[in-house]
Parts: structure tokens; C-alpha cells; sequence
């Protein structure tokens, strides 16, 4: 009798448990760090040129130092979009809210193509030629890359974010 009611018991307990599921709160996943997004291009890159220690470690300073200027620069883009919003608003102020994006924006192009040369200068000349080559692919004879068309192209990004700067990052 004991067991019977015990077992009840433990039966009961297992299926209120499936009746009233805990819910937690569920934070989102907060954006990788400056050492992830470096982290990860560094192995991307080890594995696709065969970068020697010496080279992870100077492309681990390079890249550190592109990614948080452009860090600092997507904050400061982000204020400068709301800028735009409100000026757009209350249409006025556009020119100098365009403006401030356009001068981020060539900082974000600068601060890209400065690590990309910084990082291209520590390769080897075997290596500067696979990097060459991954930056620049085959062109088709519609003068696009192989198979694409229109809409199909390899779009915005790399390594360090909008505008390029490199061959993308490595799939997570």
C-alpha cells in the first residue's frame, strides 16, 4: 500500500512537472568580444594560409586593433543614424547628419584597409598570392564571379564588417 501511494505520488509530481513547465528568463546572446571576432579570424586564416605562431601572433595584435576601432566607430554610427532619423523628422539638419555617416563610413573603409595591409605585409609571398587570390576570385564572362548573377554576389562583409577588408569570416 505504501508503494501504491508512493508511486502515486512520484507519478503525480513527474506529470505536474510536465503540466506547469518552468519557464526562465531567457537573456539573448550578447555579441561576441573583440577576442572572439579576432580569435576567429586568425583561425580562419591560420587554416587557410598556414600561418606560422610568429604570424597568429602579430595578425592577433593587427586584427585587435581593426576590430576596435571599429567598434568605437560603429558606436559613434549608430548616434549618427538616430541623427539622421530625427533630421529626417524634422527635415532639417540633413546635410551635416549625411555627412557625419559618410565621414564614418571612410573611416570604417580606412580602418579596414589599414589591418588588411598590415596583415598582408607579415605573409609570406606564397601566402600573399592565396590572400590575393581570395580577395580577388576569378571573374566570369559577364566580368562578375564565377556563376553569379545579379543578387548573387558575395554582398557586404569580411572580416571587418560592412565594406569588405578581406574574404569572409569563417562559418560558425
Amino acid at each position: 500500500m505504501i508503494n501504491r501511494v508512493l508511486n502515486a505520488v512520484v507519478l503525480a509530481t513527474l506529470m505536474a512537472s510536465l503540466v506547469f513547465p518552468q519557464t526562465t528568463a531567457t537573456t539573448p546572446p550578447s555579441p561576441p568580444t573583440v577576442a572572439d571576432l579576432v580569435a576567429n579570424q586568425v583561425a580562419y586564416f591560420t587554416t587557410l594560409l598556414d600561418l606560422a605562431s610568429d604570424q597568429q601572433t602579430q595578425a592577433t595584435a593587427i586584427f585587435t586593433t581593426e576590430q576596435t576601432a571599429l567598434q568605437a566607430l560603429q558606436t559613434s554610427m549608430q548616434t549618427a543614424q538616430t541623427a539622421l532619423q530625427t533630421a529626417i523628422t524634422s527635415n532639417s539638419g540633413l546635410t551635416a547628419a549625411a555627412a557625419t555617416i559618410g565621414n564614418l563610413t571612410a573611416q570604417q573603409v580606412l580602418a579596414q584597409a589599414t589591418g588588411s595591409a598590415a596583415f598582408y605585409a607579415i605573409l609570406t609571398s606564397t601566402q600573399q598570392t592565396k590572400y590575393t587570390q581570395l580577395n580577388n576570385p576569378p571573374q566570369g564572362p559577364s566580368g562578375q564571379g564565377p556563376g553569379q548573377g545579379p543578387g548573387q554576389g558575395p554582398g557586404q562583409g569580411g572580416p571587418g564588417g560592412p565594406g569588405g577588408g578581406g574574404p569572409p569570416p569563417p562559418p560558425k
